[in-house]
């Protein structure tokens, strides 16, 4: 196994901005590509693509070169096209499973067309990598159902949708299985088939449910992103999740929950700037020098609310300050304030698939913190498996590729086997977690009150 990094920092722009430049992108992915298959010991015979699958970029198909840059999926300057649709976003939830919302591609590409050029094609950053890689002009299933243009009943592109969102007419890729091969590179180095495609998260969710298909699991990045599988049919959701292609493989749908955590490394990062912390690595040695977050209730909502609120409009806030609150208050106050809000994704998903989540698996940079894995299980109240590797997403769609490569095996053979490298159990009562949970709770509503103009009552939210 050979695992190499590239480091691709998106600027943060004031408004709520987020972009890369789609240079940078390509050439992040070709350089941590031939560095892996250099030091990989075994032969590599075939290559899997995952993606950031709300990432768009408008670019030129005859050259293949990009015409704006990339919009990351943080970016907020959508919000205007989706004020427009507010009357509605009701009937394009129905259709795509998805709220009308800036996080995902269709406000981005719509704001694309009407603010940045005409020209080109518009499209979410793996069609235009692909295109790179191959020459193709192709989308897999999950990826498309992170648009806002997919119809969930069909798993094809919406035109009721498209019309909506003023995308009437566009060049889209051809929507293809998570497994089917699209074409060969040489960008690594020797001739090899692209065989696999996979939004990122919904690749971990793969690796980490092969062998259990009601678990649910949480990657902790950027942010924070729980899915949990939900059988072959979509299910539209009464909680606040986004219903959505987890993976087509061989012609057959899987369709999964999802909720979203904006800031949790971002968050991470604005701590450190700051100059609280020294870093990630430093969350359990600053955290662990008091015993808990001293009153303090931290709510990183540095980019809006996300599931199951969807309050964009919403900031963060830090609360029960005081002259004795010191840095490890605040670490604690953050791992608490990050672990709530995945409960309240749990809590939410469990209530849509009508049974409670048996354990947690995570994956991702931040599950080295005991301190937020432990956190977590608290609040949770329920055991948190973690990855005994990190890189779940790139596990993931090394199996979709593995299945695109050799068609007869079955998911379980395709992926390895789950073998966590930790459990954490909860180490505090349900009192104590509930109690926890509401102040929590009563931020956000105190939060959400006063980005409408009234007057915060307190409360559960």
């Amino acid at each position: 196994l050979a695992t190499v990094r590239a480091r691709l920092g998106p600027a943060y722009l004031p408004g709520g901005l987020v972009a890369a430049l789609p240079r940078e992108v390509y050439d992040s992915v070709v350089a941590a590509g031939r560095a892996a298959l250099a030091e990989a010991d075994t032969r590599v015979v075939a290559v899997g693509l995952a993606n950031q699958g709300e990432t768009v970029l408008a670019w030129d198909p005859a050259t293949g070169q990009p015409l704006t840059d990339a919009l990351v999926w943080q970016d907020r300057r959508a919000a205007s096209v989706c004020a427009e649709l507010d009357a509605r976003a009701e009937e394009l939830r129905r259709i795509t499973g998805l709220p009308v919302d800036p996080y995902f591609a269709a406000p981005k590409m719509a704001w694309i067309r009407r603010h940045a050029t005409g020209a080109g094609v518009v499209t979410t950053s793996d069609a235009w990598l692909v295109h790179r890689l191959t020459g193709a002009f192709v989308t897999d299933a999950a990826t498309a159902g992170r648009t806002g243009l997919l119809d969930l009943d069909t798993v094809a592109w919406s035109e009721t949708a498209l019309d909506l969102y003023g995308l009437g007419g566009e060049s889209l890729p051809r929507v293809v299985d998570c497994d089917a091969p699209v074409g060969t590179t040489t960008a690594f180095g020797p001739p090899l088939p692209l065989t696999g495609l996979l939004v990122d998260q919904q690749a971990a969710l793969l690796a980490q449910s092969a062998d259990d298909p009601a678990a649910a699991k949480c990657t902790y990045g950027t942010g924070a992103f729980l899915l949990a599988r939900t059988g072959p049919e979509p299910r539209r959701t009464a909680s606040g999740l986004v219903s959505c292609v987890a993976w087509r493989l061989g012609g057959r749908v899987t369709h999964c929950l999802d909720g979203q955590v904006y800031t949790v490394a971002s968050a991470v990062r604005w701590l450190t700037d700051l100059g609280v912390i020294s870093g990630a690595d430093a969350l359990d040695s600053v955290g662990g020098g008091v015993p808990d977050s001293g009153g303090v209730t931290f709510v990183p909502a540095f980019a809006g609310l996300a599931a199951p609120w969807w309050r964009g409009d919403v900031r963060g806030s830090l609360t029960g300050l005081g002259l004795d609150t010191g840095p490890g208050h605040l670490v604690r106050a953050l791992c608490e304030g990050i672990a709530a809000q995945v409960v309240e994704l749990a809590t939410a998903a469990a209530a849509d698939r009508g049974a409670p989540l048996t354990a947690l698996r995570a994956d991702g940079g931040l599950t080295q913190s005991a301190l937020l894995m432990q956190t977590q299980a608290d609040l949770l109240q329920r055991p948190v498996e973690v990855a005994s590797l990190p890189d779940a997403t790139a596990l993931g769609v090394g199996a979709a590729a593995r299945l695109g490569h050799r068609p007869g095996l079955s998911l379980r053979e395709a992926v390895p086997e789950w073998k966590p490298s930790a459990v954490y159990e909860p180490s505090i009562p349900a009192a104590e977690a509930a109690e926890r949970l509401g102040r929590f709770r009563a931020a956000v509503s105190a939060l959400v009150e006063r980005s409408e103009g009234t007057p915060a009552a307190g409360g559960v939210a």
